[in-house]
């Protein structure tokens, strides 16, 4: 799986373009991203609750690499920081374009949620 290209409001991964958030899982599937599990909480998408942060978390993940948007403006809470950590789970936080590089060079057991717009 390559992740090909971004630019404000869409991703390209393997050929196919998403102009949604999207999370990619273990197993390579591409989900639409859940934000409204951080959006009932904190009032934007920007800010990653706990309850998000368990959608994504898979068992067997290494780490999660965020791509926190295309200027940079999503970030985890503290709850959901404290939730990775606990469960042995490394976060990279990077805007997305630099995020999808990250993913793409990694080698480890990952988790990718790309924010696309902000």
């Amino acid at each position: 799986m390559t992740i090909e290209g971004t630019r404000f409001g869409e991703i390209t991964i393997d050929g196919r373009t998403y102009d949604h958030d999207v999370v990619i899982r273990l197993s390579g599937r591409i989900v639409k991203r859940k934000k409204k599990l951080s959006k009932k909480l904190y009032g934007t998408l920007h800010t990653l609750s706990k309850d998000e942060a368990k959608f994504l978390f898979e068992k067997g993940c290494e780490q999660i690499i965020i791509g926190s948007g295309q200027m940079g403006n999503v970030h985890p809470s503290p709850e959901a920081e404290a939730y990775f950590k606990k469960h042995g789970c490394k976060v990279l936080l990077e805007p997305t374009a630099e995020a999808m590089g990250v993913f793409n060079r990694s080698r480890g057991k990952k988790i990718g949620l790309f924010h696309v717009t902000c």
